[in-house]
């Protein structure tokens, strides 16, 4: 185990990629506490603002719901719901407006068929497999020496890295049809909407920043593999 956990690619790959993660995390959060306390000039609730844009999609089904946590927020595509999270759910902030817009957006891509979230939906099981399973039997095949092992972890992670990478498009799309509706809907005004946009940009970094942490892994994997085979 130490063989695998002490090297010096985790240090020079892994490491200044957390970084950039927890970066992420620190940005959206403090981007998403400033504009939370912005509060917008027609008073609509983020829960509203989100039933709103469903209703004018055609997607009067799908529910707005609240649910415990900050920054909790999804949409459930199975049981056709939006979950706002505590901080969001009654807030008429430009923040969680512009979150609860987001998820709306999320609704809309499904309802309309956007292929990459076609994909996303469709990696999410090999994707599970590969984030539980890679690693641990990328370490068995370091350990005993079975490099056909460590190819199979190094194939599964893969699945983890293509999965972060067609997440980009999914969100940075949803993003955008959250920010056009609200502006064409007349939700907010330009001021607001810029500060919504910051928000999802934040949000857009986390994502990149995971995708970083992912290709990481994936190169040190690689990387002990190589060096393994020498």
């Amino acid at each position: 185990m130490p063989y695998f956990y002490i090297d010096s690619y985790y240090w020079i790959l892994v490491v200044p990629a957390m970084l950039i993660a927890l970066f992420a995390q620190f940005k959206v959060q403090s981007t998403f506490k400033k504009y939370n306390q912005v509060h917008t000039m027609q008073g609509v609730t983020a829960a509203e603002a989100a039933r709103r844009i469903l209703d004018s999609n055609g997607l009067s089904h799908i529910c707005v719901e609240q649910v415990a946590g900050n920054l909790t927020d999804h949409f459930d595509p199975r049981n056709n719901v939006i979950r706002l999270s505590d901080s969001v759910y009654g807030s008429s902030s430009v923040g969680a407006i512009g979150v609860a817009a987001h998820e709306a957006g999320h609704a809309i891509q499904y309802d309309v068929g956007y292929f990459p979230i076609k994909i996303r939906a469709a990696m999410i099981p090999i994707t599970n497999i590969g984030s539980s399973l890679a690693v641990p039997l990328a370490v068995l095949g370091l350990i005993f020496g079975y490099l056909w092992l460590v190819d199979l972890g190094i194939l599964l992670f893969l699945a983890v890295v293509l999965f972060q990478l067609i997440t980009l498009p999914v969100e940075f799309n949803a993003s955008r049809r959250a920010l056009r509706t609200l502006e064409t809907d007349q939700m907010l005004n330009q001021t607001e909407l810029a500060g919504a946009r910051r928000v999802l940009s934040a949000a857009a970094m986390t994502y990149v920043a995971a995708l970083v942490v992912a290709v990481a892994n994936l190169l040190r994997l690689l990387a002990l593999r190589g060096r393994r085979n020498d």
